[in-house]
């Protein structure tokens, strides 16, 4: 059973980094709260920071059988993940207004 949960916990960081590769270089999203997204290259970096964090938590924590700092400073990695992709959500500054 160990083994099924490894093999899960992986595919859900490479389904995270591929996605990820794709908003970066692409702009592309999956479709899946397409509409919500405003900077996608800023959700893939946080796609990417997500999947660092989950794998760290995962493969150092609950996974390993061992909890560890290294498996809390996951967590908050994938915390910071979430946080860039809920920015992402959000309008950027228009560099072309002045205040003039």
């Amino acid at each position: 059973m160990h083994m099924f949960l490894v093999a899960a916990g992986a595919a859900a960081a490479a389904l995270l980094v591929t996605s990820g590769v794709a908003a970066i270089t692409t702009g592309w999203v999956m479709p899946i709260g397409r509409h919500r997204i405003l900077r996608p290259r800023l959700w893939g970096y946080g796609c990417l920071v997500c999947a660092v964090g989950s794998s760290l938590f995962l493969f150092m924590g609950p996974l390993a059988r061992a909890y560890g700092l290294l498996a809390l400073t996951g967590w908050f990695v994938f915390m910071a993940g979430l946080g860039l992709q809920w920015l992402a959500q959000r309008p950027g500054r228009d560099a072309t207004k002045t205040a003039s």
